[in-house]
């Protein structure tokens, strides 16, 4: 079910709901296999099943499974209760957390807030190392970052237990969005007496979680085996009766083990097979948006893209539908936008450049560059940075022939090894470069304050200080309207100045058997729990 969302200046605001979260919803009449038994594709051996360790998506499946944090989200990214019922704040900045009473660690005893203080300390300890613990920062507590640099106690973080039952959130600025943040799995609480009684504790038979489900056997780099946790508050509705995980890192071998029925749904599958699998399996072939943009960014602080009017040209004779439709054609969806379609909390405007033909932007953007001086007598020459891979060489060719034709610009293609790269887009080396980015949460900010003067992510180095100041705002609104429009106007700002060329909005290819359902496939940030899935008769 969806949290009903308002907000109001001078009314408190509060997120409720009374009944159950996100679980297997079987249709009446469904026939059901006798054997509930569930195989689970993962692209990699997880390297802990420790929240504070975990480093990547392999551990972050596994872990959805095994733990639960404050919030969920169901099938559309929206948030649903977790282990807090209700959430509510005065002034975004100080957050309460109502937890249920009746939510149980795996060995029977009682999650509380405790717990989470606990567990959150324990993240930004810099004796944990954990590899996320940058996030609590980005979420906002209090003192985190200070505590991260060793400045402060880990106690001194923003957040304390009222009682068993309540938590208390402090943030170091309002923000909006922060049970959005709650939902993601370095806020996952760990049982204290587990983590501290010696050894490792994430061992079957010794790891204690409070999710859906239990670590009953692991076989490194083989496969991980869950059954249901019987204390978990919600397990009556919980339908699989074993989850197991199998590590491939090979998207070809994944794919053949899924047609050899090994695998019941597959991470990814390999490109080149997309239109010979959607010929074979149509049904089962899915590529579901993801809550990621494709992006080149312009040096707009030296050289030639430091124009502006450059920009803009270079970003209009991007045929971005091409681009999409058969240069990938993958199911990818141009990218208008930097925000990506599937974002929560944003309505985005019309875009100006969507509503007309490729043809009359390519007739804008000449007249552009020739304002800005270029012409057939002087040529704009640039350099086109990527880095090593097939997918990028490919969509650089295609952009690179689309500038040559349309503007006559003479690009030369440099692609480079990660870290060279990396050297390169740190230091301002490049006049184009290609880039990428997928949500941290659902909410338009994660892609926009990117772009900010002072984010470290700003491979643009766009300084515009009407753009920081709408985000600013943004970020201090109590109306989701006004933040919605507050997002427009940054989105227009991008449009108009062109500090980067958004080109396609991510897509996240999978296998899925027929016989499977409740998987969340239109979830944008891919966010699946087992517990939402069951296997029909077949």
């Amino acid at each position: 079910m969806k949290i009903p969302v308002s907000f109001t200046l001078s009314a408190l605001w509060v997120a409720t709901a009374l009944t159950g979260a996100f679980a297997a919803d079987v249709p009446p009449g469904t026939a059901l296999a006798e054997r509930q038994t569930l195989v689970r594709h993962l692209k990699d051996e997880p390297a802990s099943l420790d929240p504070a360790k975990a480093v990547g998506l392999p551990e972050i499946q596994v872990l959805r499974d095994l733990f639960e944090g404050l919030v969920n989200q169901n099938e559309k990214g929206e948030l649903v209760p977790g282990v807090a019922t209700q959430w509510q704040t005065n002034d975004n900045r100080i957050w309460t957390f109502t937890l249920r009473d009746n939510a149980r660690w795996s060995d029977g005893t009682p999650v509380t807030a405790q717990d989470f203080v606990y567990s959150w300390q324990r993240m930004v300890d810099p004796k944990t190392t954990s590899p996320f613990a940058w996030f609590f920062a980005l979420a906002g507590l209090a003192n985190a970052q200070a505590i991260i640099d060793g400045k402060l106690a880990p106690t001194q973080l923003g957040v304390s237990a009222v009682d068993a039952h309540t938590l208390k959130v402090t943030l170091d600025k309002p923000l909006p969005w922060f049970p959005s943040l709650a939902a993601n799995a370095a806020l996952y609480p760990v049982q204290k007496a587990n983590v501290e009684q010696g050894g490792d504790w994430t061992r079957p038979g010794k790891l204690v979680g409070n999710g859906a489900f239990v670590l009953q056997d692991r076989v490194v780099n083989e496969k991980l085996v869950l059954t249901p946790n019987t204390h978990y508050w919600d397990n009556a509705k919980t339908v699989l009766t074993q989850v197991t995980f199998l590590p491939v890192n090979q998207e070809s071998a994944a794919t053949k083990r899924y047609l050899a029925n090994d695998i019941d749904i597959t991470e990814s599958f390999p490109k080149n097979l997309y239109q010979k699998l959607k010929k074979e399996i149509p049904d089962q072939v899915f590529t579901p948006p993801q809550l990621g943009t494709y992006y080149y960014a312009f040096n707009t602080q030296k050289g030639p893209t430091a124009d502006p009017r450059v920009r803009l040209a270079l970003s209009m004779t991007i045929d971005r539908r091409l681009m999409a439709e058969k240069v990938l054609g993958t199911g990818e969806k141009p990218a208008w936008r930097f925000t990506p379609d599937v974002t929560a909390g944003f309505t985005p405007a019309p875009s100006e450049w969507e509503q007309v033909s490729q043809q009359e932007l390519n007739a804008q953007a000449k007249t552009l560059l020739q304002a800005a001086g270029y012409g057939p007598a002087r040529p704009l020459n640039l350099t086109l940075l990527y880095n090593t891979s097939e997918n990028h060489q490919k969509i650089a060719i295609a952009v690179a022939s689309m500038w040559k034709k349309n503007l006559g610009v003479e690009v030369k293609l440099k692609n480079q090894e990660w870290k060279t790269y990396i050297d390169s887009r740190n230091t301002g080396n490049f006049d184009v470069i290609r880039a990428s980015w997928v949500g941290d949460y659902n909410e338009p900010s994660t892609f926009l304050s990117l772009l900010t003067s002072t984010h470290s992510g700003n491979i643009a180095r766009f300084n515009n200080p009407d753009y920081d100041k709408v985000l600013q705002q943004a970020a201090q609104e109590n109306s989701a309207k006004a933040r919605n429009d507050d997002y427009n106007s940054a989105e227009r700002i991008i449009s108009t100045q062109a500090p980067i060329a958004p080109i396609y909005q991510y897509t996240n290819g999978r296998l899925i058997k027929p016989w499977l359902k409740g998987y969340p496939i239109n979830n944008p940030e891919d966010v699946a729990y087992s517990r939402t899935m069951y296997i029909l008769k077949h």
